[in-house]
């Protein structure tokens, strides 16, 4: 049996002030560093065999968090990134309606496909499922990424809601299937 564990990245100044930060590199803020270590705490209890991060800062810093307390090193993989936001990314949707109007997903603002992230996506999945069958996985990326990427391959569990920063999602193959048995957990959350 494979198992993976699917980590959204820690909080940024972007994610507070809701901003689209798609392929940009934005970083950790303190309390992000903060869950970063909070999710690799709850980590170091359970057996992990490898650590995969978008190459994202953001997601980068959560993974060397779990990493150095789990003793795992992080391998990093451009496929992980978050969905390409093109031109709307730094905005707020206040921002982009300011701009372009209430149709501003209608409109071609060189933001990424849905199915060039599930291509990429899918492609790592079929990369590491080689490399690591019946072995546990983390995985850290983001939100948006692991959302879509999610509702492709477990397509009967429901992904509605939004992925919390450093929320644990675990999924399992069994009979070449995957189904999603903890979604969207936080529990490791302590606030200060």
């Amino acid at each position: 049996m494979t198992e993976i564990g699917l980590i959204r990245h820690g909080t940024t100044a972007w994610n507070k002030e809701l901003r689209a930060q798609g392929s940009s590199d934005i970083p950790l803020d303190e309390e992000g560093l903060m869950q970063a270590k909070q999710v690799a705490e709850r980590l170091n209890s359970e057996k992990w065999n490898v650590i995969y991060s978008s190459d994202l800062s953001r997601a980068r810093q959560t993974a060397e968090a779990i990493a150095i307390k789990i003793g795992i090193p992080v391998q990093v993989d451009s496929r992980l990134r978050e969905l390409g936001g093109g031109l709307i990314e730094g905005t707020t949707e206040e921002e982009r309606l300011r701009k372009w109007g209430r149709e501003w997903r209608s409109l071609d603002l060189d933001m990424e496909s849905s199915e060039s992230l599930i291509a990429r996506g899918t492609s790592f999945m079929e990369d590491i499922m080689g490399k690591h069958e019946n072995q546990r996985i983390l995985i850290v990326s983001h939100g948006a990424f692991l959302r879509r990427l999610l509702k492709n391959i477990v397509p009967h569990f429901n992904f509605e809601e939004s992925l919390k920063n450093t929320s644990v999602t675990s999924l399992v193959r069994s009979d070449k299937q995957w189904d999603c048995n903890l979604y969207n957990c936080t529990k490791h959350i302590v606030e200060s």
